[in-house]
């Protein structure tokens, strides 16, 4: 077995000198090579497909196997579109160049083109029918898929300021100054503005996030079918409700966070620092508080939900099983009558009902999810909302992450909270026995987090430069790979995605993953980027072994507009410095030109890990 696997190496050598030699014959030497790389034994698994998958190379450079998923009109039409992403002039004119394109060549025309340019290099179909082939074609050569339907409500701003403000009950609701983070602003109820590259949701009403419920759930649907099993279904909470809500609870979340500082003068209710039985000597001895009443004792109970002997101030699982109104739910010891009064106004009872909406479309989606065995993806979204979704989906994965990591969250690591968050997430993990699943990503909504700090009055929660925002993405990686190997790595308790288009973090996780000794058969590491973007990086990856996804948009043409204005602005951002991609698919054009290879037909052959 050794001479064999020894002289198949040693023929793709030869085979690779050959090509060099001889460009006429280089669909042979292509096939041959794919032949080789595939010949791999499932019994052993990481060690023996690793002796013969192509070697990965950490620079980034093999334009052979980085396109050769592409046929020569993909390359040109990605190498076109990439390019006239980085001129200015088009990207902050391109939404009158849409309304222009749409009058002078009339509607039918101008999807025909878009889907020739922009959509056809950014958006994998419209519905999950049409998307199959193309997730059948990234599986072939090794490249898993995350589904997102990216459809998007096209509203005015001043029609996103109806929909976004609070009603006029909460409307004099005025928070101190260290909470006012957390306030609806009419400057920014429209979420579209400052340049984010996320999509957005509006409430428009109940109706609409029952169809978005219904939309999302297709989507898993689509995983569990198209991709066999082995994709993600990508969700954003703020498409399932009206996202003040979650605003309003992510006030609730900082205002027991003061009342727990004000009570023991611990900053952080973290780590099992203070058991209940210490709170309650707090509130005995500092404020006089009567504690020995039968509903402050209930309460000291609710406390201890997980029977570890560790502080939570709310039963947060009755967020989402419903057990409570959310009134009732979040009450705390008064410090002068010690009676329990709600840390929060009360909601009016159709707000209530909006809550308990969303509640359970959030349950429903993820119930239906563990039944098909398709994992979900919860996206990050602003600070503003992010407490709320934060709580929400550790809820979810404890709740339904029991036997693997369903449930994954999203971490943005240019906050400068970022890395306490992943600690005290993971901590409640292990400390409630579920399955930990973690998403990173630096983060979507930079500028307009900066812009709305600097006009609210509150610090900026981004870290002041790249670099800083690349320290902490690598530092909670590190993180969470060591935890891995203290965990037990066999026992697969924490999954990791490393969602970048950043060569030197993809080189710090696979250097990482040596070091630590994991391997790429664990499972516990994958990596992700979007679909039409950074091929070098995804399809080296999946072609050399290790677990890679896509993040693969889908909609009507009409309806994912919106979404291809955010790439345009996203390309732009990293393409006009970042000129390397560009030039790897000009170096891939020239050797297909100078070998013969013009017409090359991509066969893939891969089996994803």
């Amino acid at each position: 077995m050794a001479q064999n696997i020894c002289s198949l190496a040693k023929n793709r050598i030869s085979f690779r000198r050959l090509a060099a030699i001889n460009g006429a014959n280089s669909g042979l030497v292509y096939n041959q090579r794919l032949v080789l790389s595939n010949h791999t034994s499932h019994t052993t698994g990481d060690e023996t497909t690793a002796s013969v998958r192509p070697e990965l190379d950490l620079n980034f450079d093999n334009t052979l196997e980085a396109f050769k998923s592409k046929t020569t009109g993909e390359l040109v039409r990605a190498l076109v579109v990439l390019k006239l992403c980085s001129f200015d002039i088009l990207v902050n004119n391109h939404p009158k160049l849409i309304k222009f394109g749409r009058r002078v060549f009339g509607e039918n025309l101008f999807k025909w083109m878009l889907k020739k340019s922009f959509y056809g290099q950014f958006v994998a179909g419209e519905n999950e029918v049409t998307i199959r082939p193309i997730l059948d074609h990234l599986r072939s050569f090794g490249v898993k898929s995350i589904l997102d339907y990216s459809a998007e409500e096209d509203i005015t701003e001043e029609e996103a300021i109806d929909h976004e403000m609070p009603s006029q009950s909460n409307a004099d609701h005025k928070p101190d100054d260290t909470l006012i983070q957390y306030t609806a602003q009419k400057e920014f109820a429209d979420r579209r503005k400052y340049r984010p590259v996320a999509r957005t949701y509006f409430y428009m009403n109940e109706a609409n996030c029952e169809k978005n419920m219904t939309t999302f759930l297709k989507c898993i649907d689509a995983v569990a079918g198209a991709t066999l099993h082995t994709g993600f279904a990508a969700i954003k909470l703020t498409a399932l409700g009206r996202p003040v809500l979650l605003s309003q609870l992510s006030e609730v979340i900082a205002r027991t966070r003061k009342y727990f500082t004000n009570i023991t003068g611990v900053e952080k209710m973290v780590r099992g620092h203070i058991s209940p039985e210490e709170f309650q000597k707090h509130l005995d001895q500092r404020f006089k508080v009567k504690t020995d009443n039968e509903e402050i004792k209930n309460w000291f109970k609710q406390m201890d939900y997980d029977r570890r002997g560790l502080m939570n101030l709310f039963s947060w699982n009755g967020l989402i099983d419903m057990e409570h109104l959310i009134t009732d739910l979040f009450k705390v010891p008064n410090l002068t009558t010690g009676r329990l009064e709600p840390i929060i106004s009360a909601l009016t009872p159709e707000e209530e009902e909006m809550f308990r909406n969303m509640m359970r479309r959030i349950h429903t989606i993820a119930s239906t999810a563990r039944d098909r065995d398709v994992r979900v993806l919860i996206d990050a979204e602003q600070t503003y909302f992010q407490p709320a979704i934060n709580r929400i989906t550790m809820e979810l994965m404890r709740k339904y992450n029991k036997e693997k990591a369903i449930i994954f969250n999203t971490y943005q690591c240019y906050l400068k909270s970022a890395n306490e968050c992943c600690v005290v997430d993971l901590e409640l993990a292990q400390r409630q026995n579920f399955f930990f699943g973690a998403k990173l990503v630096r983060g979507a909504y930079l500028e307009q987090e900066r812009q709305r700090a600097a006009l609210v009055g509150y610090e900026d929660p981004i870290n002041d430069t790249y670099e800083l925002t690349t320290d902490m993405y690598h530092k909670n990686l590190d993180f969470f790979m060591r935890k891995i190997i203290e965990s037990g790595i066999e026992n697969k308790k924490i999954a990791i995605m490393v969602a970048s288009h950043n060569e030197d973090t993809v080189r710090f996780t696979v250097d990482k993953m040596k070091e630590l000794g994991i391997r790429r058969g664990h499972k516990v590491i994958c990596f992700g980027q979007l679909y039409g973007m950074c091929d070098q990086i995804s399809f080296s990856l999946g072609q050399s072994g290790y677990s890679v996804y896509k993040y693969v948009p889908y909609g009507p043409v009409e309806e994912v507009i919106p979404y291809l204005s955010r790439r345009a602005i996203e390309n732009h951002g990293i393409i006009k410095n970042a000129k390397k991609e560009r030039r790897l698919m000009s170096k891939e054009l020239l050797r297909r030109v100078t070998t013969g290879d013009v017409f090359h037909k991509p066969v893939g052959n891969y089996t994803p890990i």
